[in-house]
């Protein structure tokens, strides 16, 4: 059985609330699950202690047996100092995209002929 450290969402419409679970990772979302091992409230601020819960030692006992956490989780295990998350880079993220970079061109070309004729002008004047 290939078990999973993931969130399950409770709360009201538009107020989420996690409990950060142990469960088989063929389970529904928020379907049975083998123990809770804490809970993520992200309605409170970022500073607040009680935003994340997390119980260290079943977490570090279930990764030994080899659950396998979910990027969500894999952060918040990160931060509590129990397991590294290698960092991502996506470089391709950031840039526009090809609609984007054709408007840009477009743009600047525009701006390009727009400045050409008024320095033409001077060098005209001088002659």
């Amino acid at each position: 059985m290939s078990v999973s450290i993931r969130l399950s969402r409770g709360g009201a419409k538009k107020r989420p609330y996690y409990r950060i679970v142990v469960a088989n990772s063929r389970s529904p979302r928020d379907g049975s699950f083998i123990e809770k091992i804490g809970s993520y409230n992200p309605l409170l601020a970022k500073d607040d202690a009680n935003r994340v819960v997390l119980d260290v030692e079943r977490a570090k006992h279930w990764l030994a047996v080899g659950a396998q956490p979910t990027d969500r989780v894999l952060r918040f295990l990160d931060a509590a100092g129990v397991k590294e998350r290698p960092a991502r880079s996506n470089p391709n993220k950031g840039k526009p995209g090809e609609k984007a970079t054709e408007r840009a061109e477009e743009r600047a070309a525009k701006v390009a002929a727009a400045a050409e004729p008024v320095a033409a002008e001077p060098a005209a004047a001088d002659a």
